[in-house]
């Protein structure tokens, strides 16, 4: 299928101190795919309804976002790790998988500022993020069924996969940096580009906790 990426359990772990000093492997990755692509939403209420329905009946988390706010794949796919370490260590601030990977890729503990990256009623440019979370402890979660859930979306929803795959698809510059307040002054004292910022911001959440 054309636009998606995929990872596997055993792409990437990390390693961290507990409160007794031993060490405590974090949980990698889960396994997920992000789709890109486009659609027209009339009514939000039953979009999200739908993605709802269909990651109940797949066991597979469902959150779409604004194409235009996502910096990168790594952008998704650290808020993705994280939220997943935040669960297993019971330190979730949100009880549903999908809100705790938006508030981290949205770098904000308020879910009405996170939910900024979030689709709207209007032509949207959409990155659709499927997570298995039943790889990682602590959700109560069952092994989920990805594809079928990709496949639910594209049938029963206004989502059209787009044929670029990735990174190609662009951001929004201006609105990236409104959303996540990058001023000029900002930009012009760090070492890197508006995506290394954005990436800073999702990391900072997790250690600001």
């Amino acid at each position: 299928m054309t636009g998606d990426r995929s990872e596997t359990a055993g792409d990437r772990t990390a390693s961290a101190r507990d409160d007794g000093g031993t060490t405590a492997v974090d949980p990698p990755v889960p396994p997920h795919r992000i789709r890109y692509g486009s659609a027209r939403i009339d009514d939000l209420d039953a979009f999200l309804g739908e993605l709802d329905a269909i990651s109940t009946e797949t066991g597979t988390v469902v959150q779409a976002f604004d194409a235009d706010l996502v910096v990168s794949e790594a952008h998704l796919r650290e808020a993705t790790r994280l939220a997943a370490r935040a669960i297993a260590r019971g330190e979730a601030v949100a009880r549903d998988p999908g809100v705790e990977i938006l508030l981290y890729a949205a770098g904000r503990r308020q879910i009405d500022r996170a939910l900024r990256l979030g689709v709207a009623e209007r032509e949207n440019r959409v990155a659709l993020l499927f997570v298995d979370f039943g790889a990682v402890s602590g959700t109560d979660r069952p092994a989920a069924d990805v594809d079928v859930a990709v496949t639910a979306v594209e049938e029963r929803t206004p989502f059209a996969p787009a044929d670029d795959r990735g990174p190609a698809h662009g951001f929004d510059e201006d609105r990236v940096r409104e959303a996540f307040d990058i001023g000029d002054r900002e930009l012009d004292a760090v070492d890197g580009d508006i995506a290394d910022i954005v990436r800073e911001r999702v990391a900072l959440l997790d250690v600001g906790k």
